[in-house]
């Protein structure tokens, strides 16, 4: 395994070139996976832009907008590592209103936003079509190992060092979950791109 420094605007333009290289007449779904203080949001935001220029449409999405209504999220406790790993992310809806969509011959329409998890009601969101050759850009964490579509994954991995500094204080109880998943899912294994982010400004890609 060899790790590469990179600074973060070579980083979006290899990744926005790798995304871009993928055949078209196809959708490419993306997966930008990492915990909160990795900020795979940031990622997968300043994607957007130089997947326009290369002459892709992009939808973007945030799992963060897919999690189960509090009465099902919170029914077990607000602190439960394992509920949060298990059951926050609603899976099912992501999947049905989403990813599948953009299967190869499906109609393209994305529901970007479902759940406002804060307000704990509903988005008023409408559709988007992504056209044949257009990419979704998908931000979350925990989002590998669930067995969703996605034809390219990166891992924005974090030591466990920077992931509890980087963790806000009222959010520690989660920090079981991501070594749940890093022993369960193993996601260096499993992504297709590794970027390492304990430092934000100097991002390093791991290869071999």
């Amino acid at each position: 395994m060899r790790v590469r420094p990179i600074s973060p605007e070579a980083l979006v333009e290899e990744l926005a070139e790798l995304i871009a290289a993928r055949p078209g007449g196809s959708r490419v779904r993306v997966a930008i996976d990492g915990a909160p203080p990795a900020r795979p949001e940031l990622l997968a935001d300043a994607l957007v832009e130089p997947l326009r220029v290369l002459g892709r449409a992009v939808v973007r999405v945030s799992a963060a907008d897919f999690l189960r209504p509090a009465s099902l999220r919170l029914e077990f406790g607000r602190t439960d590592p394992d509920v949060f790993y298990d059951e926050w992310l609603d899976v099912g809806a992501l999947r049905r209103e989403v990813l599948e969509p953009l299967d190869p011959g499906q109609s393209g329409k994305v529901l970007p936003k479902l759940w406002d998890s804060r307000a704990d009601r509903a988005y008023r969101s409408s559709y988007q079509t992504l056209p044949e050759d257009g990419v979704l850009l998908l931000d979350g964490t925990l989002l590998l190992g669930r067995w969703l579509p996605f034809e390219l994954s990166v891992h924005l991995w974090l030591s466990h060092g920077a992931l509890t500094r980087g963790t806000a204080q009222d959010e520690l109880w989660r920090l079981p979950a991501y070594q749940r998943y890093e022993r369960e899912v193993e996601p260096q294994r499993l992504a297709d791109v590794v970027v390492r982010a304990d430092h934000p400004d100097r991002p390093a890609l791991v290869t071999g």
